[in-house]
């Protein structure tokens, strides 16, 4: 396999072009965006199509085994496409099953997550690298936007944690992300202020285990003394130790930025201590929006998926977020098809569900990992059965969001517009997670109030408080 690049043929005559895709969670996109970052520091171009690429850089989820299928696609299409083209496969499916991707045609680079830091040298230097993820304690990350356009781009999306401790029986991600590890709060905090700076009024926090955010950093506490020759012992000052928790990132966010608007992303149950809750709440500049994957809501399902925390546990974060917080988003991740998940303890995860205050869930059906402890479990379910469960659990979600929306006719909102959808509305997103169409054309990345009018099929029908007057006006007139 030829790994070295060797600038022969080049689309412009001079300057490298490379062409990178995505696939997976937030994460991915954010490892994605520092490569991009990486890549035209060095001088490389970027091309909006495979077919005009010297290079092409795919950049890969293994979740599931639908994700490797997608990556396989992709890496065929490439080659199809441009067999000219040198492709670097990187990502979780590169660093999960290197020599499987190294065998299919086109490809010159495998580099998994454990290198990908070197991406860029990778391609004008050396060759494929697949290391030890578990000593890698590097974390690339660069802010992932919503929106098609520059004019449109919204809502940055800023990784700040990588890897986990945790040892889920259904899950690679440990293996191929590695150990959990967080980004410096003073880089943190550099990234959101530049963010502030460009213009951006919403920041998402994201993290594959997003609430473990500083456990790795190693606690300094010191003492500083008066610099008097006869101090007295208690003249001594204690330094506050190093920020080590998630709470403390958003204290620091708070207080040293002017984000005006913080969302967090997905958190653990266990993660979601009252004094997080109670920062939540108590903000107006932190997102009324919870995420905590469930996976089930049995007991003998989660302990076989080795989750740490017990259905009763879960049920009291929930109930105690909505307390705190009655107009909050709810959400959830659920698998259903977990091996050993009979009609009966489905039944148990459903009804559990169902008397929860989620406003939305994520349902997805189990797909066996290579190299994971339920991929040798007996006792799994037949796929048919897993996605007429994932139906009726996608059934339910939908009717807990109806209700949702329907709750908020007649009330304001907060929302933050993301782009016009057509001539006469404006696609925006509530604080609480709610999509909501606005009348009228309204420049993105815009913070605004809006009157409720009604609850269309996905989302709200509004109107900007301005023109809300306005059309109250006009009616009194007739």
């Amino acid at each position: 396999m030829n790994s070295t690049f060797q600038p022969g043929r080049l689309y412009n005559g001079a300057v490298p072009a490379y062409y990178l895709e995505n696939f997976g969670c937030r994460a991915t996109q954010a490892d994605g965006a520092s490569l991009e970052r990486q890549l035209q520091a060095r001088g490389f171009r970027r091309c909006e199509s495979p077919a005009h690429a010297d290079i092409v850089i795919l950049n890969t989820c293994t979740v599931t085994a639908a994700a490797d299928h997608d990556a396989r696609a992709a890496i065929r299409r490439a080659h199809r496409e441009n067999p000219e083209s040198k492709v670097l496969v990187t990502g979780c499916y590169a660093q999960r099953a290197p020599e499987e991707i190294a065998a299919l045609p086109g490809v010159a680079w495998v580099v998994g997550n454990s290198h990908k830091h070197l991406v860029a040298e990778i391609v004008a230097e050396t060759s494929p690298e697949i290391g030890d993820i578990f000593a890698h304690t590097e974390l690339i990350a660069a802010p992932v936007f919503e929106g098609e356009t520059i004019a449109e781009k919204t809502r940055p999306n800023l990784k700040v944690q990588d890897g986990c401790d945790n040892r889920c029986s259904f899950c690679i991600i440990p293996s191929v992300r590695g150990q959990s590890r967080s980004m410096k709060l003073d880089r943190v905090i550099q990234e959101a202020n530049a963010l502030v700076a460009a213009g951006y009024r919403e920041v998402v926090l994201s993290g594959i285990n997003l609430g473990r955010w500083g456990r790795d950093f190693e606690p300094q506490h010191s003492f500083e003394a008066k610099p008097e020759r006869f101090a007295e012992p208690q003249a001594n000052r204690f330094v506050e130790p190093q920020a080590n928790r998630f709470i403390d990132l958003l204290r620091a966010l708070l207080e040293h930025t002017d984000v005006q608007k913080i969302r967090i992303s997905s958190v653990e149950p266990m993660d979601w201590s009252d004094e997080l809750i109670r920062l939540v709440a108590e903000s107006p500049r932190i997102a009324k929006h919870a995420h905590l994957p469930l996976q089930s809501g049995s007991d003998r399902v989660l302990r076989r998926m080795h989750r740490k925390y017990r259905p009763w546990h879960y049920a009291e974060k929930i109930r105690t977020i909505r307390e705190a917080m009655p107009s909050a988003a709810i959400g959830a991740d659920v698998m259903v098809g977990f091996p050993g998940e009979t009609d009966e303890l489905f039944e148990e995860s459903r009804s559990f569900i169902e008397h929860l205050p989620f406003t939305y869930l994520h349902v997805f059906t189990y797909s066996s990992r290579p190299g994971t402890a339920s991929a040798v479990m007996l006792d799994q379910v037949p796929v048919h059965i897993a996605r007429e469960r994932n139906r009726i659990l996608r059934d339910l979600a939908a009717a807990k969001n109806l209700d949702f929306r329907r709750s908020f006719i007649g009330r304001q909102l907060g929302v933050i517009t993301l782009h016009s959808a057509g001539a006469d509305w404006t696609e925006a997103l509530s604080d609480n997670y709610l999509k909501v169409r606005v009348a009228g054309r309204h420049q993105a990345n815009q913070l605004m109030r809006v009157d409720v009018m009604e609850a269309s099929d996905e989302g709200l029908v509004a109107l900007a408080q301005e023109e809300s007057v306005l059309a109250e006006c006009n009616e009194l007139r007739l």
